[in-house]
């Protein structure tokens, strides 16, 4: 990518690298408080091999042809990023927060760039990159994401009066390491007037020969005591009959020596006191009340987690469309 239009030395570009990464570092990526530039800066035309990110507008990159009018200062990030050879590489954090100050120099130089509308140009900007952000880590989140499920069905043990609970628990995880999410969605629980919470659990077990009192004690490698057990997953909302539920951030894992894979979850007849009953129980069960419909935690793909995840937000824009009309 060299060039007549290049400019800089090596010790600006490592200079440009260290203070994007204490940018980066800092938390301060909304650079909401950056100065208008007082002249547009210096621009040069480089050749871009890159085909990211799409429809961005005629002054952004990935618009237009591959012949681009950049801020000289985006020269190193521009031959950086060449090198990652095409989608699905991932650039490093300090490599966004540079690209990040790049945009807002190249919208400096543009003609719509008003010091009354500096604001909205930033937020622009920033939408701009978090676009770029997200289509470049997809890939990667889809390749190295964990999924599991668990088909929810009533406990053989259970008399004709009891309910009979189904429906599915849905696990992702982005990365060994990583909090893991979940979809609770399950159905068949009474139809009482108000609203009543049920607990759920991991048990230790994977066994459901003898319906779900085959599954065991709650499952807790740590041998802490309830409610910091991975599996305690805690207290859902029923309303009409019906459970449905996305939690972040849980405890529990897909992955490593801990695994809930192969295990049961189970869904109890009662609502759980967070280790606060005043009894030995309740620092084990919290005293949740009998087990009505479990399942086995097993390996899948990413489908079913899709499926659920767009009628979470096709979920979500209802509720906000309806909370504008009551509005």
């Amino acid at each position: 990518m060299g060039g007549a239009g290049e400019v800089g030395t090596e010790e600006e570009e490592e200079e440009e690298e260290e203070e994007a990464k204490r940018f980066y570092n800092q938390g301060q990526f909304s650079l909401l408080f950056l100065p208008r530039p007082a002249q547009p800066p210096a621009s040069i035309t480089l050749t871009t091999p890159l085909g990211w990110p799409p429809a961005l507008g005629a002054n952004s990159p990935g618009s237009g042809d591959s012949q681009r009018s950049w801020p000289a200062g985006c020269s190193s990030l521009l031959r950086r990023e060449s090198s990652l050879g095409g989608a699905g590489k991932v650039p490093d954090p300090a490599m966004l927060a540079l690209l990040c100050s790049c945009l807002l120099l190249a919208a400096g130089a543009s003609d719509v760039w008003m010091g009354e509308d500096l604001a909205e140009q930033i937020r622009d900007t920033h939408a701009k990159v978090s676009d770029i952000w997200q289509k470049l880590t997809q890939r990667q989140d889809d390749d190295d994401a964990l999924h599991a499920t668990c088909q929810v069905q009533p406990s053989a043990t259970l008399d004709a009066a009891q309910p009979r609970v189904t429906g599915v628990v849905l696990f992702r995880q982005l990365a060994p390491r990583a909090k893991l999410e979940a979809f609770f969605d399950l159905e068949g629980f009474p139809a009482e007037p108000n609203s009543s919470s049920r607990a759920i659990h991991v048990h230790q077990f994977g066994d459901l020969s003898q319906g779900c009192e085959s599954t065991g004690p709650h499952y807790n490698p740590l041998a802490v005591p309830h409610p910091r057990h991975p599996g305690d997953f805690g207290n859902f909302a029923v309303r009409d009959g019906r459970l449905w539920k996305y939690r972040a951030g849980l405890a529990a894992s897909l992955a490593g020596p801990h695994s809930i894979v192969g295990r049961a979850v189970v869904v109890h007849a009662g609502e759980d006191d967070l280790g606060r009953g005043g009894n030995q129980a309740s620092v084990e069960n919290g005293n949740a009340g009998r087990r009505l419909a479990c399942c086995v935690v097993g390996v899948c793909g990413p489908g079913p987690w899709a499926r659920h995840a767009q009628e979470h937000s096709e979920r979500k824009k209802r509720r906000r469309e309806s909370e504008c009309k009551a509005a």
